[in-house]
């Protein structure tokens, strides 16, 4: 998966696989990015609006927590960014945050097979996470 941004139009389009094209969000949504970006940034988000506190068992991934690792977590691997000359290079300064961990988690990590990678999901409610 690839998100580029078009120097002609200051589109952002969404690549997958061997170059198809799935979409694009339009300039005039991103008025700070019209020739570049200083920062990219990954997320996920489970929204739950019932008003009884209790938090919803929606999962997020594969419904397995990040320490489960590889075959029940889900993940991204390889990450990078494209740079001014059309360049891919690896992310730097990889930084994870996850609001309620006891719900849903994040791993980050980097090695010499997967280059920078992160394991993320989790259940949702479970007894941990009330």
């Amino acid at each position: 998966m690839k998100i580029n941004g078009d120097p002609k139009h200051g589109n952002w389009w969404l690549e997958f696989g061997s170059g198809v094209l799935v979409g694009y969000w339009p300039a005039s949504l991103f008025t700070h990015l019209r020739d570049h970006a200083s920062m990219v940034q990954f997320g996920g988000e489970i929204v739950n609006s019932q008003p009884s506190g209790s938090h919803t068992s929606t999962q997020m991934g594969s419904g397995h927590f990040a320490g489960e690792g590889f075959g029940k977590a889900s993940y991204f691997r390889n990450m990078q960014v494209v740079d001014w000359d059309n360049s891919l290079i690896p992310l730097s300064n990889l930084k994870v945050v996850a609001d309620n961990p006891n719900c849903y988690d994040i791993r980050g990590g980097i090695n010499n097979v997967w280059g920078n990678y992160i394991y993320y999901g989790g259940p949702g409610k479970n007894p941990r996470c009330p």
